[in-house]
């Protein structure tokens, strides 16, 4: 995502939640418990991505925007950043899409059974036009650093290569043992939140967790709060900031999966469970000059997840999930750092997460340990709405 552009991006998607508050907040509340609002629904002029949900769909334009590098405006007219009704205007550029979306999906289709092996970012590699020509600078240049989460297995296991129960064993006893670390059933927090939706400014931010998989996190902006909530079967995520196109959204697919995981690792004790299908032997990699073990599991999805521990410390550094798109494979990363003693069990108090649509970092202050959480906390949160005054 180009950065010169994050706040055409953030200023549009705002117009966006304002036009559409009205009509998908009557959408959210007419419709079943379960089921999930459809792009069809809300956005205009879909032609080819329909028989998404908005999660599902927001999550597809993430894919074309870390593929090419581009943003919303880049691809739709400019004048939707202060018109929403504009994006479902046609454009060169969103014509195009439209075209390569069908090409890729009818070489999958007679190639590769239809399994999602070509996709944008084959050739276009972050660039908005694919290059044909190779370049000497590259082949003779010095190459660029290895990208961690991009290691896999080759050949057959190294030998001295830790197995996966060694070195999720290794992180249990890091961070307090298991008899103390089963002892964690719950936790409250407080500390900040920054990304695009806060305007990269510090928000107060509150987190909520407990025992096996329910997990709130309600950051405190401007026009409002922002909720995200898993209540240990549905997500859902309301927000009055700027990164959401309607003012409430149920979680499906890979989000789904994905803030099921993330409530479940908030209880370590419980890892070995969460994920299946265990594999080691990855090359030796590094995050910030550190050497990391990496051990990967299967989601609930048949998704892979990767996790890197400090070989040293043997504390967890990074999560790496995937959610799978419409046309490809969203990556999600979770950088963990600043471990500290929270009775008697280790916790991050300062995360980062990336992902295709942004950033967004917390930074704790406080953790209170196995505290009563009411279970209003999990419940599903009611449509937002903007705070009179705010933009």
């Amino acid at each position: 995502m180009k950065v010169r552009s994050r706040r055409i991006i953030v200023d549009a998607i705002s117009m966006a939640i304002i036009f559409l508050l009205g009509v998908a907040s009557a959408n959210c509340q007419a419709a079943p418990e379960d089921k999930p609002q459809m792009a069809d629904e809300i956005f205009k002029n879909v032609q080819v991505l329909r028989g998404l949900t908005v999660d599902e769909f927001m999550g597809t334009m993430g894919f074309i925007a870390a593929s090419l590098s581009m943003n919303c405006i880049d691809c739709h007219t400019t004048e939707a950043a202060s018109d929403v009704t504009k994006y479902a205007v046609d454009t060169p550029t969103k014509q195009t899409a439209r075209k390569m979306i069908l090409m890729v999906k009818s070489i999958n289709a007679a190639n590769f059974g239809g399994k999602q092996i070509v996709t944008c970012y084959s050739c276009h590699r972050s660039g908005n036009a694919p290059k044909n020509i190779p370049s000497l600078a590259e082949q003779y240049g010095t190459p660029p650093p290895e990208d961690p989460n991009e290691v896999e297995i080759v050949g057959e296991s190294r030998p001295g290569v830790p197995s996966a129960d060694q070195v999720l064993d290794r992180y249990i006893q890091s961070i307090g043992g298991a008899a103390q670390v089963a002892k964690l059933t719950s936790f409250v927090a407080k500390g900040t939140y920054e990304g695009f939706d806060t305007g990269e400014e510090p928000a107060p931010v509150e987190v909520y967790a407990k025992a096996p998989n329910q997990l709130t996190t309600i950051v405190h902006i401007p026009q409002g709060d922002s909720i995200r909530t898993y209540d240990g079967r549905t997500g859902w995520t309301t927000s009055t900031g700027t990164l959401l196109p309607v003012p409430f959204l149920m979680l499906a697919g890979g989000n789904l999966g994905g803030a099921k995981l993330d409530a479940e690792l908030c209880f370590p004790a419980q890892i070995k469970q969460t994920l299946s299908e265990w594999r080691t032997g990855f090359p030796t990699t590094v995050i910030d000059e550190k050497e990391v073990d990496v051990v990967q599991g299967t989601s609930a999805a048949k998704t892979p997840v990767k996790l890197y521990f400090d070989k040293k410390s043997g504390l967890l550094v990074r999560l790496v999930r995937y959610t799978n798109t419409a046309i490809g494979t969203n990556p999600a990363q979770i950088d963990y750092a600043d471990y500290r003693d929270v009775g008697g069990v280790k916790m991050p108090f300062h995360w980062t997460v990336t992902w295709t649509d942004g950033r967004s970092t917390t930074e704790l202050s406080s953790v209170q340990p196995n505290v009563p959480i009411e279970a209003s906390r999990f419940a599903k949160p009611a449509p937002a709405t903007r705070k009179p005054g705010t933009p």
